[in-house]
């Protein structure tokens, strides 16, 4: 991190309980020359992957619901999402993070996936980049009920649901997380 028109002069750690919160002091030089003193919180929980499993054949793809607590905060009655399958990246290259997460999550073991792209979820607030995979899925593929792991306090459902289903999940709200819908508009548009 070295732009000749970006200076940190702080860094504090607000909480590094779940993941880290960090304060930033910066100076900021403007178009015009001027130097702007900027101070703004960055919450860093690592980098991700996503993927949407999904089955021409048959017109279908795997998506995941469970409990999410900053949405059930923030309105939603039940705190329940549906999503495509992700995780966090940890010590793993992107590819072995999500064939692992499939694995757990969905329990479909994938050999092929597809990086479609990678994108900044949040830009103003949090570090991650989500890089975005997408691969097919046939019934052999199943080793698991899959649910996720229990050290991981993880309470997972799959779910394989008609292609047009999810679309109007995507219209009606039941589906509202923008990976997902990220994911299923690249579907509709170049695997439908």
């Amino acid at each position: 991190m070295n732009h000749p028109k970006i200076n940190i002069t702080q860094k504090e750690v607000l909480s590094d309980n779940w993941y880290t919160l960090r304060k930033f002091t910066y100076e900021y030089q403007k178009e015009n020359g001027d130097i702007e003193t900027h101070a703004r919180e960055a919450y860093d929980r690592g980098n991700g992957a996503v993927i949407l499993l999904y089955n021409t054949q048959k017109r279908t793809v795997v998506l995941t619901r469970q409990f999410r607590l900053p949405t059930y905060v923030n309105g939603n009655e039940t705190g329940m999402m549906i999503e495509a399958c992700a995780g966090l990246l940890d010590k793993d290259n992107p590819e072995d993070c999500i064939r692992k997460e499939t694995q757990e999550e969905t329990g479909y073991q994938i050999k092929e996936v597809k990086k479609i792209f990678e994108s900044y979820m949040s830009p103003g607030s949090v570090t991650e980049i989500l890089y975005f995979f997408i691969a097919e899925y046939s019934e052999d593929m199943k080793t698991s009920e899959g649910g996720g792991l229990a050290e991981e306090e993880e309470n997972i459902e799959v779910l394989e649901l008609d292609f047009e289903t999810a679309l109007d999940m995507m219209k009606t709200g039941e589906i509202k997380d923008a990976k997902t819908i990220m994911l299923l508009q690249y579907a509709q548009l170049q695997l439908f």
